[in-house]
């Protein structure tokens, strides 16, 4: 781009001193081509000094980040399953056969071209079809066909083999963060929402200046966890638009649609972190929708389950409990920063699109059915997601803390029992 600019500028330089131009009101000058060519070199120097300098600085921002992408990467990324080995195989086995068929074809293109054209004497040949030629060129492309289709429908079908799984889990795509729920196996009970980092967030929000994360807008609350070697089975689904669950060094990549149960499968081979993010455009926040798998031991995956189901049963709050109108504002302020702020921003403005939450007609209603309402069933066409995946607790502490909160100083409670009213 800096070559450019300088090459047009020093293009325009040396129009103005050609032959018969005027510079300014002084006569005429006269420039050789070796003058021109001289000030030209030394302008792409220039540019292209400036630009590696800029490359070099650019490409040292960041480092590789195992289980995600790689500074300069071309290639596929090192598989962690045998189906992810087997896409990479699957992929130069099918470059290189289109490459020698492409340069076959164009080499006996060109050089028939080249060897018999008319500036040598020769003269076009006079000939009808040939039986031969015929069979020829329809049996040898269903054969190449056919070598291509046997490798590629093995891989496909494993691909799709979800049965014996040992872990079942079901990923759901919102706008934007993904839920997880632990369905069969090891776990079964346990859930949770995972939503991107709020400090990245925040970071993207004003510019992304200066960052050199190496895990930038891939870093998420919750990962998703799983055992090594274990079969996992990802049931996918979508609770607003189509997104997709994709994990390249895992080799899964499922759309999650609305109404609709799709699935996949993989059996990570060796622990560690890996990152994907949603793949279907899914909305203005798709860049900030990640996928952060957390292969472990499954010795450490035990240990990491009895862990979250101890935290799951310290939060198996009472719905019938009335709380305080002070403890349960603290308690919404938290759900609120996990969870909305990063839409609605931690001042309550909105951005954009996304209304702000300080001084809405919704949230100052006295009928706090409305907003219940808004947070149960989402509203916008998907706009403001609905938020039935948590607690009647966490819901009417979210609510009492907006009602409460920045210019809403409106008084009003909202107890767990209203939400779980307004559930049925």
């Amino acid at each position: 781009m800096l070559g450019a600019v300088s090459l047009r500028i020093a293009l325009g330089k040396l129009w103005c001193v050609l032959p018969g131009r005027q510079v300014g009101s002084g006569p005429p000058h006269e420039v050789t081509l070796e003058k021109m060519m001289n000030k030209l070199n030394r302008t792409l120097a220039s540019s292209l000094l400036m630009l590696g300098t800029w490359l070099s600085t650019a490409a040292w921002a960041v480092n590789d980040l195992p289980g995600g992408p790689g500074v300069r990467q071309l290639n596929l990324p090192v598989g962690a399953t045998k189906i992810a080995e087997e896409q990479a195989w699957l992929h130069w086995f099918m470059l290189i056969i289109c490459t020698v068929i492409f340069i076959a074809v164009f080499g006996v293109m060109f050089y028939s071209i080249l060897k018999h054209r008319k500036s040598l004497g020769h003269k076009p040949a006079t000939f009808h079809e040939s039986v031969k030629v015929e069979i020829a060129w329809t049996v040898v492309p269903f054969i190449i066909v056919i070598l291509m289709a046997l490798p590629a429908t093995k891989v496909v079908v494993a691909q799709k083999d979800t049965s014996n799984a040992d872990l079942t889990i079901k990923a759901t795509g919102y706008q934007w963060k993904w839920g997880y729920d632990y369905i069969k196996g090891e776990g079964e009970g346990l859930g949770f929402i995972s939503t991107l980092d709020n400090e990245q967030r925040e970071i993207s929000n004003s510019g992304a200046k200066g960052v050199s994360i190496d895990n930038y807008l891939l870093k998420v609350d919750n990962p998703l966890v799983v055992p090594v070697n274990k079969k996992a089975r990802i049931i996918t689904t979508a609770n607003d638009v189509i997104h997709a669950f994709a994990v390249p060094q895992l080799g899964v990549k499922q759309d999650a649609i609305p109404g609709f149960v799709r699935d996949t499968w993989f059996r990570a081979e060796r622990t560690g972190d890996f990152y994907g993010q949603c793949q279907e455009l899914c909305g203005k926040e798709h860049a900030y929708m990640p996928i952060h798998v957390k292969v472990l031991s499954a010795e450490d995956y035990s240990a990491w389950v009895a862990g979250e189901q101890k935290k799951l049963a310290a939060k198996q709050d009472d719905p019938a409990k009335v709380w305080a109108l002070d403890d349960i504002v603290k308690r919404g302020e938290k759900v609120y920063a996990a969870n909305c702020a990063a839409c609605h921003q931690a001042n309550g403005k909105g951005a954009g699109p996304i209304k702000a939450l300080d001084g809405a007609a919704v949230v100052l209603d006295a009928d706090k059915n409305k907003q219940i309402y808004v947070l149960l069933n989402g509203q916008g066409n998907g706009a403001m997601p609905a938020w039935k995946q948590l607690s009647d607790t966490d819901l009417a502490a979210v609510i009492s803390f907006t009602k409460n909160n920045w210019s809403n100083k409106t008084g009003q409670l909202v107890q767990p029992a209203d939400v779980k009213a307004a559930r049925k």
